[in-house]
């Protein structure tokens, strides 16, 4: 598993999103790394970490892979941050510790996380990881470079504040790692793994909590946010008006500003 690893302090382990690897976070580690020991991911599959044949890429799987990243690493004490599905990941992550009495995992910091109240994706997840929707997407979507502006055009809110690395950026992983094959994968398994994290929430209602979304989130409902909110005990709601589904790229100086101060005064 490929990762980036910067700063001292408590571990902060960042889980990307669907089409996301550690580059999306570079707007975010140099600031975080003077607060915490940063480790930014490239779960197996994503970005630049290769995935062996047959692996599987369900949710737990994921989860499972992040928390074996911990033991690895020896870590301790981890705080763990999830952005979009990465979001999900790190809510399935907490609650197999819980349901282990592994309490290395302190507080969790969601993005915009992929959730069961989000009605987004509910749909075309199914169909573009059955067979049909597969192929039809290799042979169309995938294939037709002009459409990866469009693509993230949409998931920003302003697409002015697009930066400009990222259509290379994000192009990367899909040249050199067959990028969207992995991302059909997972969706294969989109509804019956919301299901399941859906039978999990409740056993991370005790973790401290923030909750990061942008008010024009257009991949995961912002109104979802409230409903998930109140599955914890303590958990905080912050909003970036206007910002599209990642704040951390759009948005990254009010995004470090209120995830620094999460960090440095909810110990």
């Amino acid at each position: 598993m490929r990762y980036l690893q910067a700063g001292t302090g408590r571990a902060l382990i960042l889980v990307h999103g669907l089409m996301g690897y550690s580059f999306s976070w570079r707007f975010s580690i140099p600031a975080l790394a003077q607060h915490a020991t940063v480790y930014a991911i490239d779960n197996l599959g994503s970005g630049l970490s290769i995935a062996p044949d047959g692996m599987d890429c369900s949710m737990r799987a994921s989860a499972e892979r992040v928390l074996q990243f911990v033991d690895a690493l020896g870590i301790a004490d981890f705080d763990l941050l999830g952005t979009s599905h990465g979001g999900a990941v790190a809510m399935m992550a907490a609650a197999l510790s819980a349901e282990r009495h592994d309490d290395r995992l302190k507080r969790l910091v969601l993005v915009a996380p992929a959730n069961p109240w989000s009605p987004h994706g509910r749909r075309l997840a199914p169909f573009v990881g059955g067979d049909f929707g597969s192929l039809l997407f290799r042979k169309t979507i995938a294939r037709w470079r002009f459409l990866d502006y469009l693509w993230l055009r949409r998931i920003f809110g302003d697409a002015s504040k697009i930066p400009s690395d990222s259509l290379e950026g994000y192009r990367r992983p899909v040249r050199e790692n067959d990028g969207f094959r992995h991302g059909q994968r997972i969706v294969r398994t989109w509804i019956a793994d919301l299901a399941e994290l859906e039978g999990g929430l409740p056993k991370i209602r005790n973790y401290p909590t923030l909750l990061m979304w942008g008010t024009r989130d257009r991949a995961v409902s912002f109104r979802s946010g409230e409903r998930l909110r109140q599955n914890f005990h303590d958990c905080r709601l912050v909003t970036f008006k206007g910002v599209g589904h990642l704040p951390y790229e759009e948005s990254p100086e009010d995004f470090n500003r209120a995830l620094i101060e999460f960090l440095v005064n909810r110990q």
